[in-house]
């Protein structure tokens, strides 16, 4: 069975299984690894890691769609580091957490500051029904569930003026998915698609409760024989209206993402990940949304 391979325990976003024999495992735990820190491959029991992010908001599309670069003499800088773990409950089965701190850093004309704090626990779940190569004519299928926690400092409650110490979403969310995968030698190809709803919350004489969000992601990675691995993501998001007391506003969002990702294994227990990420700034290709370019690193420890 091939060592590499982890993932999904960041939450129940980005999944893609693993698979139990020769270069089928190669292609499976390595290039899955690649693409997502943290889903325990077949073999593998326990996995804990370090994830560090770092993300620059260059931009940001407007209510019809046009993309407008951020303002002169304006910034915004985004630190996240990640604490997770995932462990095997069932043969099949498998739970993660993980325990965020995030950081802002923003800039205005006339002023500046940062700040930050614990971000939103989020506990995940992942149930493999059929592993990828198990059956010839059968992708590997997983169930994909998750919920996250509104344990971060909230906006509205950000003690500084440009918000810079608020790293929670205020309100509970809960996910669900599904992912599909499959090999063809070295190569791996794979498609999650996820829903998320956030529990309504009241904010002063507002209570607001957001649409469903959509996500569809798609993944190809490709393993190398020394069990590195390297990975391209497509991801799109819409999410539909918001309600406000009530009342349904024009507020749409969709955002597309594209990424590139690596993993490389320094020993069977051992291994480093990466990834880029970028939201082009195009017009009509995302809405009520910012512009990002992200940057993540990982370093994981697995038990078999």
């Amino acid at each position: 069975m091939l060592r590499s391979g982890l993932l999904t325990a960041v939450s129940a976003l980005l999944a893609i299984a693993t698979w139990p024999s020769g270069a089928w495992a190669q292609a499976c735990c390595a290039g899955a690894g690649a693409v997502t820190p943290g889903r325990l491959a077949v073999h593998e029991d326990a996995v804990i890691g370090l994830q560090l992010k770092g993300a620059n908001a260059f931009g940001s599309y407007s209510a019809d769609a046009t993309y407008h670069g951020s303002p002169a003499r304006t910034t915004e800088w985004q630190f996240e580091q990640d604490l997770f773990g995932a462990l095997r409950v069932a043969p099949r089965g498998q739970v993660a957490l993980l325990v965020p701190a995030m950081q802002t850093f923003r800039r205005t004309p006339d002023q500046s500051s940062f700040g930050g704090g614990l971000g939103d626990v989020n506990l995940s779940g992942r149930y493999d029904f059929v592993w990828a190569g198990e059956a010839r004519y059968i992708p590997g299928i997983a169930l994909l569930a998750g919920v996250t926690f509104p344990t971060g400092e909230t906006v509205e409650s950000a003690e500084d003026p440009l918000g810079t110490d608020a790293a929670g979403i205020g309100t509970y969310q809960a996910n669900l998915g599904l992912a599909l995968e499959q090999t063809e030698g070295p190569w791996l190809f794979g498609v999650t698609g996820l829903v998320a709803k956030r529990a309504a919350r009241t904010v002063g004489p507002y209570t607001t409760s957001l649409a469903a969000q959509w996500t569809l992601l798609a993944a190809t990675a490709y393993t190398f024989r020394n069990d590195a691995a390297l990975a391209l993501l497509t991801s799109y998001t819409v999410e539909g209206d918001p309600e406000i007391n009530g009342v349904t506003r024009d507020a749409t969002r969709r955002v597309l993402l594209f990424g590139v990702a690596g993993l490389y294994p320094f020993t069977d227990a051992w291994r480093v990940q990466g990834g880029l990420f970028l939201t082009p700034p195009i017009s009509q290709l995302g809405r009520n949304t910012p512009a990002r370019m992200e940057m993540v690193l990982s370093l994981l420890r697995s038990w078999s």
